[in-house]
């Protein structure tokens, strides 16, 4: 058994994030720490080939956990108020498997990280795996930050059946793009009393109406009854180590292809490319010029083992290319919204 290792959720479609990914961890969290790949779905081909030259990086295999991971979130989903509204049956393309990230519980490191794929490496680990000696979950990001409207709990349903009045409760929400936790943490035994309750004890209308397919939706509700320590980095008494990290909201500063805070140079633990598309990146990666954040610092690490392959200049898209995309977009925030 191996006692600490990172975790990150893929499959074909994430493949240039994917790479991207992993060679931000070998240059900046250790060349030789166990990764393992949780497969988002059956089309891991292309993973499959890339981590046969990597010799510390292998693919997740226990389908019980994963199928138990799935079990449970569809039935949870299912006794959601808005389940009876959609016409759409899970997974369904908007409601895929971006929880068996989850399964990072029921794997093999004693202590574990997960990164999304869609992020790159910026800093060891080692002060998170120190964390993990004192709490059970770790995290950096603002998520506990956002106004009440964007948060994917109702705090003020939360609050008037617990004991925590809501300051108490928004310091316990959190993202899961990255985190750090324990092996067993949530165990089966746990997960049928998480079901029990969602189902039976209806605190399944705990979440948001709108985040009722949301992953990070449904571990804030796991998390939020106080049973578990946590530590988040962003409410961190020691001011260096409250950073950004999301590539699209936050400034940072390259210094030798790492990414700085710009207020105080503090080192950030990862960047986080949310909110662009798997496509916005394999386009980039083809040589277009697509409008993405810090696409210099993704291409750097996306073609570190391929320099050959890295795009020399990027173009821009022709006209065809950009109307086309507008109005397939138009029509895919159409059928979100029917739906």
């Amino acid at each position: 058994m191996n006692n600490i290792g990172i975790y990150t959720l893929a499959n074909d479609k994430v493949y240039d994030q994917f790479v991207a990914l992993l060679n931000s961890i070998e240059v900046n969290v250790s060349p030789d720490i166990a990764i393992c790949i949780i497969p988002y779905d059956d089309k891991i081909e292309l993973v499959k080939q890339e981590i046969q030259s990597r010799k510390n990086v292998t693919i997740f295999d226990d389908s019980e956990a994963l199928q138990r991971w799935d079990d449970f979130v569809n039935q949870v989903w299912e006794a959601h108020p808005r389940a009876k509204e959609s016409k759409l049956k899970r997974p369904g393309w908007y409601k895929g498997f971006v929880h068996r990230k989850f399964a990072a519980f029921d794997g093999k490191f004693e202590k574990f990280v997960f990164y999304d794929a869609d992020s790159l490496a910026m800093k060891h680990l080692n002060n998170v795996f120190a964390k993990l000696n004192s709490y059970d979950l770790v995290f950096d990001d603002w998520e506990h930050a956002k106004p009440k409207k964007f948060l994917d709990i109702n705090l003020d349903r939360v609050s008037s059946v617990t004991h925590f009045i809501e300051d108490q409760l928004r310091y316990k929400i959190h993202c899961n793009s990255f985190f750090g936790s324990h092996q067993k943490l949530f165990d089966t035994t746990k997960l049928n009393d998480f079901k029990d309750r969602l189902i039976e004890k209806q605190e399944i209308e705990w979440i948001e109406s709108k985040f009722w397919w949301s992953s990070s939706a449904l571990f804030n509700y796991m998390t939020i009854d106080g049973k578990y320590s946590m530590f988040n980095y962003t409410l961190s008494a020691n001011s260096q180590e409250r950073t950004g990290n999301c590539a699209n909201a936050d400034e940072f500063v390259n210094i030798n292809n790492i990414l700085y805070n710009q207020e105080g140079l503090k080192p950030i633990y990862r960047l986080h490319y949310m909110s662009y598309s798997s496509n916005d990146f394999a386009r980039l990666c083809k040589g277009e010029d697509i409008d993405i954040c810090y696409k210099d610092e993704f291409l750097h690490y996306r073609f570190l083992k391929q320099p050959e392959l890295k795009p020399v200049e990027l173009k821009s898209p022709g006209v065809g290319s950009k109307t086309y995309r507008f109005i397939k977009k138009a029509v895919n925030k159409v059928k979100r919204t029917i739906t």
